[in-house]
C-alpha cells in the first residue's frame, strides 16, 4: 500500500515543478512522509523506465549537475488516473469509517 502511495505522492509532486530526487525527499518529508534516498532512486528510476518521467542534467551552483525529473505526458495521464482511484478509495473509506 504504501508503494503505491509513494508513487502516487512522487507524481503529485512532479506535477507541480521539475524536481531533483533531494527536493522530492525534502518536500515528502515536509508533509510527513519519511522517504530515505534507497527506496526513492529505484522508484524514479523505475517511473522512468515506465514512461512517466524524464529528467534532464541541470548544472548546479553546488557541486556536481544535478537531474531534475519531470512528468511525461504518460505520466500526467497516469497521474489523472490515479486521482481517481484516490478519490474512490476515499470515498469507500469514509462509507465504511461512518457505517454507510
Amino acid at each position: 500500500m504504501r508503494k503505491g502511495m509513494l508513487e502516487y505522492c512522487v507524481l503529485l509532486l512532479l506535477r507541480r515543478q521539475p524536481s531533483y530526487a533531494n527536493d522530492i525527499i525534502n518536500q515528502l518529508k515536509d508533509a510527513d512522509l519519511i522517504v530515505v534516498e534507497g527506496t526513492l532512486y529505484p522508484l524514479l528510476t523505475r517511473l522512468k523506465k515506465d514512461g512517466l518521467l524524464s529528467y534532464e542534467w541541470r548544472e548546479s551552483i553546488q557541486g556536481p549537475p544535478r537531474k531534475y525529473y519531470a512528468l511525461t505526458d504518460e505520466g500526467s495521464t497516469a497521474l489523472r488516473s490515479m486521482d481517481e482511484t484516490w478519490s474512490a478509495l476515499v470515498r469507500t473509506v469514509e462509507k465504511l469509517k461512518i457505517g454507510f
